[in-house]
C-alpha cells in the first residue's frame, strides 16, 4: 500500500469521533505500530486535527474534511469508461449523473491527467437502453432505496400476462438486459424479473425489511444452491 494511500485509511478510521488504538491500525493496515506512531505525528504536523496519544488511542475532531483525492492513471480510466457505460445503458437520472460526474471530474484534474481522461478510448456499442426502459430503471431504483412495494404486469417468454406484487431488491445488469431482484409477494419466494418485460408498473405501498425477505437472504440463497451443484 502506497503512503499517501495509508495516510488517507487513518484519516478515514478516525474520522466520526471513534476512539482507536495504534495496535488496531496497525493490524487493519498491515504494518508496525512505530509506523502508525510516525504517520500520526505526520498528519498532526500537517494540520489534521488529531488528538491522544500512544497506549490511550487517537481520534479526530469532528468537522475534519479532506481535501479532493486526485486519481492515478489506472483510475482515471475505470472512472471514464464506467461513468460512458451508465450514459449508455443505465436510466436517465444514472446518465445525466454520470455526464455530471465526468464533467466535475475533467475541472478538477491537473492538465496531465486531464489529458489522460480525454484519451480514454473505452466506449459503448449499440444503442442503448430505450428512453421508456432508462425511466423504470430510476424508478425501481427509488423503489429499492426508498423501500416500496410495486405491482407489476409481467410478460413472460410466451407472451401470458401475470400481476405480480413485488417488493424490489435490487438491479442486476446482464448486458444488454436489466433484471429486477425481488420477493414476489405472489410466490412468497425470490424471484427476478427481466424490465423490458414488464408490461405497466404501479406503486403498491411501503414495506418493511424482513429477516429471510432481504438482498443479503437472496445472496445467500444463490451460494447454498452453488454448495449443493458442487456436491452433487
Amino acid at each position: 500500500m502506497r503512503r499517501a494511500d495509508r495516510l488517507f485509511q487513518i484519516v478515514q478510521a478516525l474520522r466520526g469521533g471513534r476512539r482507536t488504538t495504534a495496535a488496531a491500525l496497525a493490524e487493519k493496515l498491515e504494518v508496525s505500530r512505530r509506523t502508525i506512531y510516525r504517520d500520526i505525528a505526520d498528519l498532526q504536523s500537517t494540520g489534521v486535527p488529531i488528538d491522544g496519544e500512544a497506549g490511550f488511542g487517537y481520534v479526530m475532531q469532528e468537522g475534519f474534511d479532506l481535501p479532493p483525492l486526485m486519481f492515478d492513471s489506472d483510475e482515471i480510466v475505470a472512472l471514464v469508461a464506467g461513468a460512458r457505460l451508465v450514459q449508455a445503458w443505465g436510466g436517465a437520472a444514472m446518465a445525466r449523473a454520470a455526464e455530471e460526474a465526468l464533467a466535475k471530474i475533467d475541472a478538477i484534474l491537473p492538465a496531465a491527467a486531464r489529458a489522460r481522461a480525454r484519451a480514454v478510448h473505452v466506449h459503448s456499442l449499440g444503442l442503448g437502453v430505450a428512453p421508456e426502459l432508462r425511466e423504470r430503471i430510476d424508478r425501481i431504483e427509488q423503489a429499492v432505496e426508498q423501500s416500496e412495494r410495486l405491482e407489476l404486469a409481467y410478460c413472460d417468454e410466451a407472451g401470458a400476462e401475470t400481476l405480480r406484487v413485488v417488493r424490489p431488491l435490487g438491479l442486476w445488469f446482464w448486458a444488454p438486459a436489466w433484471t429486477l431482484v425481488s420477493w414476489c409477494e405472489l410466490r412468497e419466494d425470490f424471484r427476478m424479473f427481466r424490465l423490458d418485460r414488464i408490461a405497466r408498473m404501479t406503486d403498491a405501498g411501503r414495506f418493511r425489511p424482513e429477516r429471510g425477505r432481504k438482498l443479503s437472504d437472496f445472496y445467500a440463497s444463490m451460494q447454498d444452491k452453488d454448495r449443493e451443484i458442487v456436491n452433487r
